[in-house]
């Protein structure tokens, strides 16, 4: 087996809609904590958002940072150049920069970019005017999230992209849709029913955790994923609400670790005593 994992540090919407914040988790994911990707997200609030909805108050006024809803996520939102900023900053930090683009218009405008990846998550997994686009003008990997989906939109979701040829630019996550998701709801065993279902058909399998600690990653890479979607903070007690359910940067950094420890480990062994074993069995060995 030749497992190379994939790290991904979801920064998402934890700038708190600060550029310079974004561009400090972008050097410090890089840097120290040596992740593969940066992610960020990428809305059309006035597009995304029924009236009411964006008129809403904040399910969770605590964590609002605007007297809506709507203006809650208007203030967490980086436009299209800023955007544009954060690719040029990831790429001379030596990371990969990616986004999750929540509609159409962001789908529009992040391809133009031209990123390696891009995400589509739970939430927005069924908008196949969102696909029909990106299949049509973006070229890169799509990675979708299977939070909050049925078996039956899976199949569609997969019958979609296999008519159009880009079934194999597919990484499909495992996920449960939660802030942050108890022991038992992770389910990890669903990685190895999208991998039986569709691991032929695809580039690759991921995980998406928003659990607490990276014990619970380490057997998903041993389950068969390859890419590893954690978000990301640098203080967990920050206002808005995926913070919780962050790692920060000493937790993200041992996570990197232990994954690319964890895949040196999961081979056969070459021959039946290795080297390293030889001169102990000239030693220790006994009634060869």
């Amino acid at each position: 087996m030749d497992i190379k994992p994939i790290i991904i540090a979801e920064i998402g919407c934890n700038h708190g809609g600060n550029m310079e914040l974004a561009h400090e988790m972008i050097k410090i994911a890089s840097g120290f904590c040596k992740v593969d990707v940066v992610k960020f997200q990428k809305r059309t609030n006035r597009e995304l958002l029924s009236p009411e909805e964006y008129n809403a108050p904040h399910p969770n006024p605590v964590n609002s940072f605007g007297a809506t809803y709507g203006e809650h996520r208007e203030f967490l939102e980086f436009n299209k150049e800023q955007h544009e900023q954060l690719l040029q900053w990831s790429n001379k930090e030596g990371v990969e920069y990616s986004t999750s683009v929540w509609d159409l218009t962001a789908a529009k405008e992040m391809s133009a970019l031209k990123p390696h990846m891009l995400k589509i998550p739970s939430a927005c997994n069924l908008d196949f005017e969102m696909y029909q686009y990106l299949c049509d003008h973006f070229p890169g990997e799509i990675h979708i999230s299977l939070g909050m989906t049925t078996y039956a939109e899976e199949d569609k979701i997969m019958e979609f992209f296999s008519k159009r040829n880009r079934n194999k630019d597919i990484v499909l996550y495992s996920c449960t849709s939660g802030y942050p998701v108890p022991f038992e709801d992770i389910c990890l065993l669903e990685i190895e029913r999208i991998k039986t279902r569709y691991g032929k058909d695809v580039k690759a399998i991921g995980f998406s955790g928003h659990h607490l600690g990276i014990a619970v990653d380490i057997a998903a890479l041993a389950l068969g994923a390859t890419y590893f979607e954690r978000h990301f903070t640098l203080d967990r007690t920050s206002k808005g609400t995926d913070h919780a359910a962050s790692l920060e940067p000493d937790g993200m950094r041992k996570l990197s670790r232990d994954l690319r420890a964890t895949s040196k480990a999961l081979t056969y062994k070459k021959e039946e005593i290795l080297d390293i074993e030889k001169v102990q069995r000239k030693k220790l060995k006994r009634k060869i």
